[in-house]
């Protein structure tokens, strides 16, 4: 009997699991991409928000990055926002002061007293206080993106008149195993973003990539009622985006438009970063998003279960095999045409000999995440 219940348990879940991906595979090609008008002149005028800690490193190309936009250059602005660095960020950015860039201190526009929850949306804000354009961009300090970048975000907003646009990021990878599994599941979950964004399947962002319009974000109260949260700077801001502004936000499908960042270095930091993501979860009603994430965790769980179950009975084992290889087939078929788009086909060869370490790690991510403690920029949030 245990074993018959195992197996309607497993037959149900996969079951669920691959019309998940059936209709991730049909969202990700009903994305049509946005192609730029062939006569074009932009109008809106853009604030681009960088918040940085501890980023001399990177903040310098990630500047001259914008800076070399095909954009007009009186219509935007950079303002880099320091958070509390330790090292030459603000020195590397005041460099470029007079193109367009200004550097201002977060702790310059924190309450003496009050208690900072998440350091990034108060950067953020912070930045936007002090904005003059009609459009906010937000990017990371280690992110480098394409000279038409700016022009394909104007375009969309524009024409499609939205109070938001989510837009497409991927890794800079090598070919090493930590590098490379990043990749994979990253360009995997900007595939979900997309798919879900066109099935409204639930809501899905990046900051690293994000715009929306600044008297929309006033409109709503920016990040209050949610500046409690260490973390959701992007997701928390589009659920509340969308609330006030349903059928407001646009996915802007665009290979012009993909902004690529540095994976993390460790095994460490990209484990704290997922439990950072996967905190988020659950924080904000979004039935259709919980339900999903609730089947994927548990469908990544049997596999433990069954794992542990084959030293009692080895069949078991029989069964989590033929989950696994329709797993491995299901994703395969929807990473496919994601990794065309993003140019990173030379990735799925990889694809799945990394599905081991995968479901580890969904299961690791998800259990520390939903305890909510992690470590990011050198603090400890809880």
């Amino acid at each position: 009997m245990t074993l018959l219940i195992a197996i309607i348990t497993c037959v149900l879940l996969t079951s669920g699991y691959i019309l998940l991906m059936l209709a991730y595979i049909k969202g990700w090609g009903a994305q049509k991409d946005f192609i730029l008008p062939p006569v074009y002149e932009p109008h809106t005028r853009i604030s681009v928000i960088i918040p940085a800690r501890n980023e001399a490193a990177n903040i310098g190309a990630c500047i001259e990055s914008v800076l070399a936009q095909k954009y007009p250059q009186d219509l935007f602005e950079i303002i880099v926002v320091d958070d509390h660095s330790e090292d030459n960020t603000s020195a590397i950015v005041n460099e470029h002061t007079g193109q367009n860039v200004r550097c201002i201190k977060l702790g310059d526009y924190l309450y003496l007293g009050h208690e900072v929850k998440s350091y990034k949306k108060a950067a953020i804000a912070a930045g936007i206080s002090c904005s003059n354009g009609a459009l906010i961009v937000t990017t990371d300090a280690d992110c480098i993106a394409p000279n038409a970048w700016l022009m394909h975000l104007a375009a969309c907003y524009e024409i499609e008149s939205p109070s938001m646009i989510v837009a497409p990021v991927i890794y800079s990878a090598n070919h090493s195993v930590l590098q490379l599994f990043q990749l994979i599941d990253f360009m995997s979950m900007q595939g979900i973003t997309a798919a879900a964004h066109k099935l409204r399947l639930g809501n899905m962002s990046n900051g690293a990539n994000l715009a929306f319009r600044k008297s929309a974000y006033e409109f709503i109260g920016g990040y209050d009622g949610i500046d409690h949260l260490a973390s959701g700077d992007d997701y928390l801001l589009m659920t509340k985006m969308n609330k006030f502004y349903p059928d407001s936000i646009a996915y802007l499908k665009s290979p012009k438009a993909i902004v690529s960042t540095a994976p993390q270095a460790s095994w460490g930091s990209f484990l704290q970063q997922r439990i950072r993501w996967a905190s988020k979860s659950g924080k904000y009603k979004d039935t259709r998003l919980t339900l999903i994430l609730i089947l994927v965790y548990l469908f990544n769980v049997s596999f433990l279960a069954l794992a542990l179950a084959g030293f009692h009975n080895s069949e078991f084992w029989y069964i989590a095999g033929i989950m696994l290889a329709v797993k491995i087939i299901a994703e395969y078929m929807f990473i496919i045409p994601v990794a065309n788009f993003f140019r990173k086909e030379w990735a799925l060869p990889y694809f799945p000999l990394l599905q081991p370490l995968h479901i580890l790690y969904i299961i690791l991510a998800g259990l520390l995440g939903f305890a909510g403690g992690y470590k990011w920029k050198g603090r400890r949030v809880k």
